[in-house]
Order: C-alpha cells, then structure tokens, then sequence
C-alpha cells in the first residue's frame, strides 16, 4: 500500500496558488504501522482561532523558513515533538485557501511507529491516530456541502471516536484518497449514499490563480 502511494504521489503534479496571501504549510504524517494510520491534532481549546479543532501539525511560514517544507516540518516538531528527521517525504498536495484567507500548502509524510510524540499544551490538546482504511471505505458520517466563490464543494465529515474530522483537513484528505490511492471521490461531486448538510455561500477573502510553478 505504502510502495503504491509513494509512486502515486511522486508522480502527482499538484495545484500551485499564485496569490498574496499569508501561506502556511502542514503535514499529513502517515504512520507506518503494519495496518497504516493517519496522525491528526486536536487544537487546544483556549486558542483564538480553530479551537478544539481537528487538523494536522503545521501552522503559518515564518521568516527564517527557506520553504513550505520547512514550515511544514518546523511546525510538526514544535506542536508534537515530532523530529524532522524522522519524516520521510512522499509527496505534495495541492494549495487551498483557508476561510481566513491563508494559502496552505499539505505535505505527506511517513513517520515510523511509537515515536515518543507528546503535544504542545500551548496550541495543542490531543494527539491521536486513525486507520487508513477508516478512509478509504469511505466511512464518512455525513457530507457538507459548501458552496463556495460560485462553486459547491461537496467535503465528507469523518466521526473518530469523538473527535471529528472535516473542513480543510477533510479536504486535504480528499486530494490524498484520489491521487494518492485511486479511490473514486472528489469534491466537486456529491456521494452516492449519504444525507448532506448544506451551509451558506462562502466566498475566499481574495483572489488566486492556478499556476504550474512554485511560487515559495
């Protein structure tokens, strides 16, 4: 499985943003368990923004970071205690833009297992693991539907234990389960099973293009 979605995603040519924008960058750490499992954070529950939230480590480029990459990585040590060392890189994902008009960049990586991990209490109250397989049977609780700049995006909402997986991260999870996987979703087409849950027109807080170039 792992072989298979390192080839995939090498051979991926993911969507480049040129915008002005803040970026920011995260990581999507695979743990190599011999049944593989997704890594997730839970954001602690006093923070301003995306409190109690479900995401992957990462958070927004700083100065001294020479690429996203490096934000990425920079930003899962700190928040998990997780060594850039420790991170084999597999592939890219391509760009979003957050509701709060931030340009992220997702990186997947594999980690291997049991590493000591331990969350920053400052931005951070949980770290937990989900099955791969959890996502590629599709075991997604319900569907939002977004409608966003004129286009809906139909983003799966994923119930683990008790905490809940959807927005960007779900998003990012989609572009991971099609190009990394070959598994049949998208976000521009509704399930075949499932209730949806529709929420109001939203629209990104500036303008971006597609681009076939880095622009870090």
């Amino acid at each position: 499985m792992l072989e298979n979605l390192r080839e995939r995603l090498q051979a991926h040519t993911p969507r480049r943003l040129v915008t002005e924008l803040p970026q920011a960058a995260v990581l999507m750490p695979i743990v190599a368990r011999s049944e593989p499992t997704l890594l997730f954070t839970r954001r602690a529950d006093h923070l301003k923004q995306h409190s109690g939230q479900v995401a992957f480590p990462g958070g927004k480029r700083e100065p001294g970071d020479i690429d996203l990459l490096a934000t990425a990585l920079r930003e899962a040590e700190e928040e998990i205690a997780l060594p850039s060392r420790e991170v084999e890189l597999l592939g890219q994902l391509g760009d979003l833009i957050s509701l709060h008009g931030i340009a992220v960049t997702p990186y997947v990586g594999l980690i291997p297992p049991d590493l000591p991990l331990r969350p920053d209490p400052g931005e951070i109250n949980a770290i937990f693991e989900v099955p791969l397989h959890h996502f590629l049977d599709d075991r997604r609780s319900h569907t939002d539907v977004i409608p966003m700049d004129d286009r809906a995006l139909y983003v799966p909402s994923y119930r683990a234990g008790k905490h809940v997986i959807w927005g960007l991260s779900a998003m990012m999870l989609v572009e991971l389960l099609a190009e990394g996987f070959g598994c049949r979703i998208s976000l521009d087409h509704a399930p075949t099973a499932g209730w949806l849950c529709y929420f109001p027109p939203r629209r990104t807080t500036a303008s971006a293009f597609p681009s076939s170039t880095r622009t870090d």
